[in-house]
Order: C-alpha cells, then sequence, then structure tokens
C-alpha cells in the first residue's frame, strides 16, 4: 500500500526521498525490520493474553523428559507470525502482483484451518482436534487454486531469450511482445509448465513431456500439473506439522529455508542475475522476495518467546501455514524438485513416521507384535529418547537446514 502511495506522491508532487520507495531492496529490508518488530512487541501482548485467558497445551503423555513442564504453555501463537508477515507485506508490497496476492492466500488459507483446530483442541477440550480428513480437504482446495492460478494466470510467464535460428519449445506459448534489453538481447514472455532440474547443465524440464508419448494429452498437462501442486503443499505442509515438536525446532528451521526462498525470488525476479546465473528469469518475481522478508522476520521474531524454554507455542496455526507457505514458494520461484534438500529435516522427519508406521503394521501381521525402527517418531522424538536435550537436538536441525540450503543454493552454478 505505501508503495502505490509514495508512487503517487513521486509522480504528482516529486517529493523528495518517495523515490527510494521505487528499489525492492529499500522495502526488503524496512519487510524484514517490521516484522520483527511486530512479532516481538505484538508477540509480548499475545503471550501475556494467552496466559491470562489460560489458553494452554494440552500435553500427551509420552515419557519423554521435561514434557510435562511444558504443561498449560500457551497455544495458538501462530497468530504472532501471521500477523508479522501479513501487515508487512500489505505496506510494503505491490499487494496487485499476482505473486503476492496467491502467496498471502496460502498464509490466510491454512493459517484459519490450523486455526480451527486449535481452536477445537483448546476451546472445544477436544484432543483430536478438526478431523484429519478437513486438513487434507483443506490443503488439496488450496493446491487447486496455486495449481490453476500458476498454469492458466496471463501475468504468470517466465522470460525466454530470443536467439537467431533458435526456436522455442512446442509446449510454450508467447504472451507479450519482443523486447530489447539495453545490451541487446531480444526477450519474449511465455507461459508454460516448467520448472528447474537441480545438477543439470539444460536445467529446465517441462512438465507436458511426462504425457507427450500419449497422443494428444499435452492439452491435460494442467491436471498433471495441478495434481502435483496438491502433493507437494500436502506434503510440505504435513512435515512442517510434524516437525513442531520441540520449542524452537520448526521456528528455526523455516526461518533458514525463507532466507533461501528469498535468495531464489530475488534472483530469479532480476534480469541481470538471472542471466549472470543462467537460470530462468521470472518477470515480477522479485517482489515475492519481500513477502518471504517478512516471513523470515516473523519467524526469527516469534523464536524469542518459542526458543527452549518456550513461552508459546505456534500450534497448528502455524505449522500448517508455515509449510504451506514454503511449498507454495518452492513451486512459485519453478524450484519444487529442490524441496527435499531444502526441506531436508521436514522431509526426513515425515519419512521416519511412515518407515515407523509401516514397520510396526509389518511386523504386527507377520510375528504378531508390532516392532519399531525408531525408539519413538517423528524422529526428533527418537533422540529424545536417546537422552540428548531438546535444545541441543533443535539447533543441531538447524545447523543440518543451513548445510543444506547453502547446497541447495550451491545448485544455481552446480551443473
Amino acid at each position: 500500500m505505501l508503495y502505490y502511495l509514495f508512487t503517487y506522491l513521486k509522480n504528482e508532487f516529486n517529493y523528495t526521498g518517495t523515490g527510494m520507495w521505487q528499489f525492492i531492496t529499500f522495502r526488503i529490508t524496512m519487510a524484514l525490520l517490521l516484522s520483527l518488530v511486530i512479532s516481538l512487541l505484538l508477540g509480548k501482548r499475545i503471550v501475556k493474553y494467552l496466559q491470562r485467558k489460560q489458553i494452554g497445551e494440552t500435553i500427551r503423555d509420552l515419557g519423554l523428559a521435561g514434557e510435562q513442564t511444558k504443561k498449560g504453555t500457551p497455544t495458538m501463537g501462530g497468530l504472532i507470525i501471521l500477523s508479522a508477515i501479513v501487515i508487512p507485506t500489505l505496506l510494503f508490497a505491490r499487494v496487485m502482483n499476482v505473486y503476492i496476492l496467491l502467496i498471502l492466500l496460502c498464509t490466510i488459507w491454512l493459517g484459519l484451518i490450523g486455526f480451527i483446530d486449535d481452536y477445537i483442541k483448546v476451546f472445544k477440550k477436544n484432543k483430536e482436534g478438526l478431523a484429519g480428513r478437513f486438513k487434507i480437504l483443506g490443503q488439496v482446495g488450496l493446491g487447486i487454486i496455486v495449481g490453476t492460478t500458476l498454469y492458466f494466470n496471463e501475468n504468470v510467464v517466465m522470460s525466454r531469450e530470443i536467439m537467431d535460428g533458435k526456436k522455442l519449445a512446442p509446449y510454450e506459448k508467447v504472451v507479450s511482445n519482443e523486447r530489447v534489453t539495453p545490451d541487446g538481447h531480444r526477450f519474449v514472455d511465455v507461459k508454460t509448465p516448467i520448472t528447474t532440474i537441480p545438477f543439470v547443465k539444460n536445467h529446465e524440464f517441462n512438465y507436458a513431456r511426462l504425457i507427450s508419448w500419449i497422443p494428444g494429452a499435452e492439452k491435460f498437462t494442467f491436471v498433471l500439473y495441478i495434481l502435483i501442486v496438491i502433493l507437494i503443499i500436502t506434503a510440505v505442509s504435513n512435515g512442517a506439522n510434524l516437525t513442531d515438536g520441540l520449542d524452537g525446532l520448526a521456528t528455526g528451521v523455516s526461518a533458514v529455508i525463507g532466507v533461501c526462498f528469498g535468495i531464489f525470488a530475488y534472483v530469479s525476479g532480476n534480469i541481470q542475475f538471472a542471466e549472470y546465473l543462467n537460470i530462468m528469469y521470472i518477470p515480477h518475481l522479485g517482489e515475492l522476495s519481500i513477502f518471504i522478508a517478512a516471513f523470515v522476520g516473523a519467524c526469527v521474531g516469534f523464536l524469542w518467546y518459542n526458543a527452549y524454554p518456550a513461552q508459546v507455542f505456534m500450534g497448528d496455526t502455524g505449522s500448517l501455514a508455515l509449510g504451506g507457505i514454503i511449498a507454495s514458494l518452492a513451486i512459485i520461484v519453478r524450484k519444487e524438485l529442490l524441496l527435499p534438500i531444502i526441506c531436508g529435516v521436514f522431509f526426513v522427519e515425515s519419512l521416519s513416521v511412515m518407515i515407523q508406521v509401516a514397520y510396526f503394521k509389518y511386523t504386527k501381521k507377520k510375528y504378531g507384535e508390532g516392532r519399531r525402527v525408531f525408539l519413538m517418531s517423528p524422529l526428533h522424538h527418537h533422540y529424545q529418547k536417546l537422552g540428548y536435550h531438546e535444545s541441543k537436538i533443535a539447533v543441531r536441525f538447524w545447523i543440518v537446514t543451513i548445510m543444506c540450503v547453502v547446497f541447495a543454493i550451491a545448485t544455481l552454478k552446480m551443473r
């Protein structure tokens, strides 16, 4: 909103200092700072309010060290994160940008589903919360919206350089007139369901190729694309939810992942960086880095209250939203194939649960009693059972995430 206000003041009255609002780096900085301020100041008020209203977490007896000390700790702290994301984004981003509108919808959509789940647990005293099928239904609905928007919206394009003798791929539809950069390069915007393949020289993959071997099937690529988007959003959102089991664990991991996607969004949305790194240039994507700056600031600010010993838990209000945001960012910046690396902690946590459940059912059917691979799943509880303090587990998982993120960023040039 402020972007439009100061643009108007600059154009109409030529006020001094208003021009800096045109610089995306300035607005990124402002969004980051404001999100930190909101999460720290608003967070303190919300924590006190939740404590006063005795809106506390119900702790199941899992036999873990220190779990009973968490009983009564305020939950629904995800409201702090959501506020610190949405407010700076509305103030500093170009809100009418299709990517900003889409990611704000993701944030509010999954935040609302998580809030309903927490409300049922806390106020209705139902430990099960919102039925799993309704959560999945909400995630599927969001996946349909995200996939449909990215596939059909005319503002969601990527830029292709036109070279003499080089033709566009058969799956690419030109949606803009040719434009020439100051250094003489010619570009057109195209619509194409494409993503990035890491470690490959010609590092682009078109989803239409998956069904191109079926005559006439290319026109149904949108169905395949939407199904993939649904799968990614559901998986990552639930992975973040599973990871949110220790003080500061999911919050810190999400902040590091946010930095990674902030870099991807900025370089892919800047034609000079994109050309230098030989990666796809996505027009207007740089605006998304303002949202991501607010996302990182919100996570870091919330960590002030969520680090061990936690004064507040994010609840499903925060964890479902964080996972959905991360999944949507990966899809928007065309880096979804890097998710197993970037979200390595989420991936391993989810995998540990699937392995544990599958092996337990298999051994119960074969031997008459269920056996376990891990002492407890998700994986962070396994390390708790081994005697590791939860703060050490959380910090080490942060370090692993930093390593994964550095490796993922290196794939920009590792081919």
